[in-house]
């Protein structure tokens, strides 16, 4: 069964790893959302949706027609991702009276994880990098693409456009949409100008969360404004001026991630070398896109003033 990483720190009693676990899903909006399907083994094999069957209307005596769907199988190779905090033995001993420095390391290489977490769940390539992970940019469909440029030069957002890329994910339209912080300042702009199809609601705490046609807007800081663009779609994540919004459906036989038995912390006790001690947090941890068409993107957003 999939749950999230909130879901899942209820059910720790390891008051050091729930601490992990908020630091991590406070820095990263996607991983407040984002479902985690435990598998067994270091990958999943899966048959990836890519077409519907069909169904029509017969007459007596007709001859009945055969469909099934299309599939296409996928592999999520789990990798690994984590890293080593030390403290130093003197500095605990003798500040410990004014803050709990281990607690404090250990936050800071929690967010070390989110971070380089959520720039592979955006940028992962297998092909550039063997030890990270396929993201979104990889996953992402050729006929699930909105291109906001034209060959190598990117466009302003278009309000029309934006509607497009939410009818390419089916059936019942995107979960979430994602856009960096100043493309959605820029679509906000917009609506403060003309009539758009943005609401505004309250969520966690009262804090105001952007929808566009009712989907909800999460923000990533990690979708660069550096993108470049080659035959009109993304090409690579820096040496140009544009961005990218995805739309996508979180979920079982959605898009999820993948893990083999969560976030662990393990104490690694005194070093040989040094006098401190070391903490190391892993994560086994991969994506996968279980139908094309739960991811759609639109690519080529330059920091223009928006369009209809």
């Amino acid at each position: 069964m999939a749950m999230t990483l909130a879901e899942a720190a209820k059910l720790s009693n390891d008051v050091l790893l729930k601490g992990v676990i908020e630091t991590i899903i406070t820095e990263s909006e996607v991983l407040k959302h984002l479902l985690f399907i435990d598998i067994v083994g270091n990958g999943l094999t899966y048959n990836q949706e890519n077409t519907l069957p069909t169904a029509q209307f017969y007459g007596p005596g007709d001859t009945w027609t055969e469909s099934t769907p299309t599939f296409t199988q996928k592999t999520a190779t789990l990798k690994i991702l984590g890293g080593d905090a030390d403290v130093d033995e003197f500095l605990r001993q003798t500040r410990s009276n004014v803050q709990n420095l281990k607690a404090i390391v250990t936050e800071l290489k929690s967010k070390a994880v989110s971070r380089q977490f959520e720039d592979s769940f955006l940028y992962g390539d297998t092909a550039v990098d063997a030890k990270s992970f396929d993201g979104l940019h990889k996953l992402v469909p050729t006929d699930q693409k909105v291109h906001a440029g034209s060959g190598t030069t990117g466009a302003a957002g278009s309000i029309k456009k934006l509607k497009k890329l939410t009818r390419l994910v089916l059936p019942g339209g995107p979960s979430f949409l994602l856009m960096s912080r100043l493309t959605r300042d820029n679509l906000s702009s917009y609506a403060e100008r003309n009539e758009s199809p943005i609401q505004i609601t309250r969520g966690d705490f009262g804090k105001p969360v952007m929808h566009f046609n009712g989907v909800p807007i999460l923000i990533s800081d990690y979708l660069l404004q550096t993108e470049a663009i080659s035959g009109s779609d993304y090409s690579a994540k820096t040496g140009g001026l544009t961005t990218t919004i995805f739309a996508f459906r979180f979920g079982e036989g959605e898009l999820a991630g993948c893990q083999n038995g969560g976030i662990t912390i393990k104490d690694l006790g005194d070093l040989e070398v040094k006098d401190a001690t070391r903490t190391r947090i892993k994560w086994y941890v991969s994506m996968a896109l279980f139908r094309t068409l739960a991811l759609a993107r639109y690519d080529g957003i330059t920091d223009d003033v928006w369009a209809a």
